[in-house]
């Protein structure tokens, strides 16, 4: 053990960054907040090198004097506090005086700044923690703030970054949320020159809305107002039949501050309860008002937490607004009278097509959402990828024993008679872990595709476009044809034979939700879980009446399949009811 001393200077300024400064995205929020306190109404990010290289931040706020431009950089200097009690009724984003001192000693800061009352501004310059340059300069007025090569003097750090695309999809939704949040502030974001983000600043949320989740998905979204006694609720929510697989597009302000606040998703999803499948999230953008003396905002480094005088008032208001918003806004599905015509698939070859069959045609915005959610109990489920990485290997009969066809009951499930007892399949289940094993087997080369008589455009979100266009090869090897058709739009010009008649946009809309972070070691199971999304799309659905036939090629195909007994999402595709359970149900047997 050493003698116990202080540490020095700089190495105590690099600890407290580290729970300021987490990478790139952490920067850009506190200049972000910065510039919202200091009231401007035009803030330009620019960012190079996923922010490794480069962050610069300008706005037309009331800036900085020249003499106070050193206090600026100092820790626990901020113009926001004058004392404690102030802590509990702040106004501002910021308010602990940590963020330019922390950035500053983990990178080459540059700090020019001029207030409108002053004819000159000045430049200040930190390298490490260390004072370079301080000298006045003629400068517009506002603020424009540098943060060059952040993190080289920890290279430790930057070893724990994300991939490029990782880091540049943080901060394009980081200056996204900032801008749903502030509607009056005309934002433009820049990635290595090219615009990503730009709104008008004219405060209608729903046109920026549109840039964070993609024109179609904001055009569904259900705008949310809930005025209180003690809590005022806005925002927009999704309908019950637009979900994700994970909680990223849940999305919180309290007081114009963005916070990641456990309680708040519980009110949200308690606001959905009986309403969506297990595993399923919605999307929500929410706005969140009180008094700020209900409020404590200082209870994390980071500013991402708060904590609430009256927790139970704020969830029953969120839960009030959301629930309100779904019972009297959400779109009832529309079902027609109509039939659709039988539908050809490449896999039907040399067995019976299963697409064949009729079944009711659905409202297309409705069937979209409602076959990708039915019967999907946990998206979150891992893929069997191994099932059918050795198509050789399969053995003749399968994992199952030869069964009997009896019937079809409901439309839905099939009802067969095994050596060992009763089989009842659901129809959809099977069909889908036939289907995937197929594609899976035959992915030594790029599965066929259906050219479209006219090509679909897909316009996505910035950070959704930015994955999509990585997983372009991927794609094509599946089946689809997508090219790059103008900033954050896709042309789609083939979709898979297996999917034919489905809507193009939808689809790829359907597999990006997919494509997750850093993944690259896993790309195999990336590979599966979009031909189970596939294949979803395309196996029969629960409520098609089958032929005998369909029925008896589809149970031999279930039979000759590696893992018949699920689906490719881990959900069951049959159960078995044993000779001897069945005794005993009509008690032939004991109970014991």
């Amino acid at each position: 053990m050493h003698a116990i001393q202080i540490l020095p200077e700089a190495v105590a300024s690099q600890i407290a960054a580290g729970e300021v400064i987490e990478r790139p995205a952490s920067v850009v929020k506190e200049l972000l907040e910065n510039a919202l306190d200091a009231g401007a109404r035009q803030v330009t990010v620019r960012v190079e090198d996923a922010g490794r290289r480069l962050m610069e931040i300008a706005d037309d706020g009331a800036g900085i004097a020249a003499a106070e431009l050193p206090l600026a950089v100092t820790r626990h200097a901020t113009s926001k506090l004058r004392s404690a009690e102030d802590l509990f009724h702040i106004q501002t984003l910021g308010f602990r005086g940590e963020a330019l001192a922390s950035i500053g000693s983990v990178s080459r800061l540059t700090l020019t700044s001029r207030p409108a009352q002053h004819a000159v501004g000045a430049r200040l310059v930190v390298e490490g923690g260390t004072l370079r340059a301080n000298e006045p300069l003629g400068t517009p007025e506002g603020t424009v703030v540098r943060v060059e090569n952040l993190f080289f003097n920890v290279p430790a750090r930057l070893k724990f970054l994300k991939r490029d695309i990782t880091e540049r999809q943080q901060i394009d939704a980081l200056v996204t949320r900032y801008a749903l949040a502030y509607p009056q502030v005309r934002f433009s974001l820049f990635q290595d020159g090219r615009a990503v983000l730009q709104t008008s600043g004219n405060g209608d949320r729903r046109e920026i809305l549109a840039s964070l989740l993609g024109v179609d998905t904001a055009r569904q979204m259900i705008e949310v107002a809930l005025e209180d006694q003690d809590v005022r609720v806005q925002g927009y929510i999704s309908p019950v039949a637009l979900t994700r697989s994970n909680r990223r597009e849940i999305t919180f302000f309290v007081n114009g501050r963005w916070v990641q606040d456990s309680a708040l998703s519980t009110a949200l999803l308690q606001a959905y309860r009986t309403l969506l499948m297990v595993g399923r999230f919605p999307l929500a953008v929410l706005f969140v008002e009180l008094d700020p003396e209900a409020v404590d905002v200082n209870v994390h480094p980071a500013k991402a937490e708060v904590r609430f005088r009256s927790p139970d008032a704020v969830f029953s208001g969120v839960q009030r607004a959301v629930r309100r918003a779904l019972l009297t806004s959400s779109p009832v599905p529309q079902v027609s009278s109509g039939w659709q015509p039988p539908q050809p698939t490449a896999l039907g070859q040399g067995a019976f097509d299963l697409h064949s069959a009729s079944r009711p045609a659905i409202d297309p915005a409705w069937d979209m959402a409602a076959d990708l959610a039915r019967a999907e109990k946990s998206e979150g489920a891992a893929v069997n990828a191994a099932s059918a990485q050795n198509p050789a290997a399969l053995p003749p009969s399968g994992m199952l024993p030869l069964l009997r066809l009896v019937g079809q009951v409901g439309g839905t499930y099939l009802v067969a008679e095994g050596p060992d007892g009763l089989y009842l399949i659901d129809q959809h289940a099977a069909h889908e872990r036939v289907l995937f094993e197929r594609m899976m087997g035959g992915l030594t080369a790029p599965l066929a595709g259906q050219a479209l008589l006219e090509a679909a455009v897909v316009q996505l979100p910035a950070a959704q476009a930015a994955l999509l266009n990585e997983q372009i090869p991927l794609l094509s090897r599946l089946g689809f044809d997508i090219e790059p058709f103008g900033p954050n739009t896709f042309r789609v010009r083939a979709i898979p034979a297996l999917i034919t008649g489905s809507d193009p946009a939808a689809a790829v809309r359907v597999l990006v939700e997919d494509f997750e972070e850093d993944e690259t070691p896993l790309q195999a199971e990336r590979e599966a879980r979009l031909v189970a999304r596939i294949c979803k799309r395309a196996a029969v659905k629960g409520g098609q009446s089958l032929s005998p036939e369909e029925q008896r090629a589809l149970l031999r195909d279930l039979e000759a399949c590696f893992s018949p007994r699920t689906c490719p999402h881990g959900r069951p595709t049959m159960i078995h009811l044993t000779v001897d359970v069945l005794e005993r149900q009509f008690g032939r047997r004991g109970s014991r």
